[in-house]
């Protein structure tokens, strides 16, 4: 899973948080990081290879922004992941009343 790997490190996170909320240029988005351009444009590779983020080229600036059909597959893990949980979050309530019910019987 692409995305939920580039989304591990929280310099990438931070990055599509920024660029939900408009498209910014590498040197914007290095601007918001204590780290190098060089690094943020590593980064940068991450998210586009994770599908996360589409690059355009306009004169010498390279404006990012964000492919929110990237986020798709993590959407679709959460959504299982979430089944899996509820349904077993369920079966342990039932049962825990089940085991109330029959201590509170004399």
């Amino acid at each position: 899973m692409d995305s939920l790997a580039a989304l591990a490190d929280p310099t990438r996170r931070r990055m599509v948080e920024l660029l939900a909320q408009r498209e910014r240029t590498t040197n914007e988005l290095a601007g918001e990081f204590d780290i190098s351009t060089p690094a943020i444009s590593q980064h940068l590779g991450v998210l586009r290879e994770a599908g996360l983020v589409t690059t355009r080229v306009a004169g010498q600036r390279r404006i990012h922004s964000l492919e929110a059909s990237g986020l798709d597959e993590l959407d679709a893990w959460l959504e299982r992941t979430r089944r899996f949980w509820s349904h077993r979050l369920d079966a342990l309530e039932r049962e825990l009343r089940a085991d109330d019910e029959r201590r509170s019987k004399p």
